[in-house]
């Protein structure tokens, strides 16, 4: 069948790769013609294009920039897109006709854009949902809730939740909160279909880079503690620098932060006003090389801010799984994501803002070398039950199989 995705977060390049890349690689290797169309922002000064890129159709069109920017250049783009999507659609891949529509938040304003893919298409959508959005924005005061701003992005955020057919969401506990803050939706569309990765082959953790520690001024004796992902207002920086600051005179531990985003700045002349030598903040990193420094780490970190009423999921967690390190999460009290650390045994939780249970886990991973590898083993092996491209593959196309003539015992065998 033709499978078209639309989303924000396609890198571009040889061998970038996230969860939506392995996705619909693994929808094209399962025969289906698959189509990507993602934003390509202005500070790369490259135009729209459409090309092949691993056997996938992929239309990159130009935008503003949407990422790594300022609250209103961020917000313009993003109300741009929508116009933008629609222009490149009918003039590069208008005459192709989709059978399976596959999006994701954010953005919340997709809404016109799937309308007019569904009503020129006849095709079925199915809304993976990453970011319950303007909730989030009013969580962080960011947004006023009832503001007229607000009402906008509710009323998108509504009709976009109407026109899915179906909607993936990344755990229960979001499921849940859909359902409760949305009882117009039909319960029996919503399902859980979470963060899915093709993992790579396990790498050795006996065999540490020590040449990559000494690079980095990493003592080669010191436990690495490592952040990688977005810095911005919604992973509750402030907390991140208590940690830092609590832990500034140790020498057995080492914090490594690799991101960009909003705060990075403030990260960065923190650690230069405190002469800190025991924590190193690195720009973001290429994929490949990203999961080479993970290997030579030995837990991973999640934070968010403690403010949140919705149940974020942060994809960096199939990272760590997938690189076998153990995970300590610093998070509010909704996300399940603490449940998912417990029932699969690979990690551990405080509530942000919770300074002394966050140092006495910090105090728990330090001591035990074996405990980090087991729990770090245990995630792998979640992870390859749970969270596998496989998997999230066969929950998406259950749906149709019926509507596309394709036999249900294909789910069993994975040959369609």
């Amino acid at each position: 069948m033709n499978v078209l995705l639309l989303t924000l977060a396609y890198p571009e390049g040889e061998n970038a790769r996230n969860i939506y890349t392995d996705l619909m690689q693994e929808f094209k290797d399962r025969g289906n013609n698959v189509y990507v169309i993602c934003q390509r922002e202005r500070r790369h000064g490259k135009p729209t294009e459409l090309k092949m890129e691993k056997g996938i159709n992929v239309l990159r069109i130009k935008t503003g920039n949407i990422t790594k920017t300022n609250i209103i250049e961020k917000g313009i783009a993003t109300l741009l897109l929508e116009s933008q999507f629609i222009w490149a659609i009918k003039k590069y891949i208008g005459s192709i006709k989709f059978n399976l529509l596959i999006y994701s938040t954010p953005p919340i304003t997709f809404e016109r854009v799937v309308k007019f893919i569904k009503r020129i298409s006849n095709c079925k959508t199915y809304l993976l949902l990453k970011d319950i959005f303007p909730q989030n924005a009013v969580d962080i005061e960011m947004m006023k809730k009832n503001s007229l701003l607000w009402q906008y992005f509710r009323a998108k955020e509504k009709r976009l939740y109407a026109i899915s057919d179906y909607i993936g969401c990344m755990s229960k506990a979001n499921v849940e909160y859909v359902l409760k803050h949305n009882p117009e939706i039909d319960a029996n569309k919503v399902e859980v279909c979470p963060n899915c990765i093709k993992p790579a082959p396990l790498l050795s953790h006996n065999n540490k880079d020590l040449n990559m520690r000494q690079k980095l001024g990493i003592p080669n004796d010191a436990v690495v503690f490592i952040y990688g992902g977005n810095l911005g207002r919604p992973q509750g920086i402030g907390f991140l620098l208590e940690v830092l600051d609590y832990i500034k005179e140790r020498d057995d531990i080492f914090f490594l932060i690799v991101g960009s985003g909003t705060e990075y700045g403030r990260i960065e002349q923190y650690i230069k006003n405190n002469k800190q030598r025991n924590v190193k903040i690195i720009k973001s990193l290429p994929k490949e090389e990203y999961d080479r420094l993970l290997v030579c780490c030995d837990v991973g970190l999640i934070f968010l801010d403690h403010r949140f009423t919705i149940p974020n999921f942060p994809s960096r967690l199939t990272a760590y799984m997938e690189s076998a390190i153990p995970i300590l999460a610093a998070t509010d009290v909704n996300t399940d994501i603490k449940d998912v650390l417990y029932e699969a045994e690979c990690g551990m939780w405080a509530e942000s803002g919770d300074l002394v249970n966050f140092i006495k886990l910090i105090d728990k991973f330090a001591k035990d070398a074996n405990m980090r590898k087991q729990m770090g083993l245990n995630g792998r092996k979640y992870l390859e039950k749970n969270y596998t491209v496989s998997r999230g593959y066969d929950i998406i196309t259950a749906h149709f199989k019926v509507d596309f003539g394709v036999d249900k015992n294909c789910l069993r065998t994975n040959v369609c």
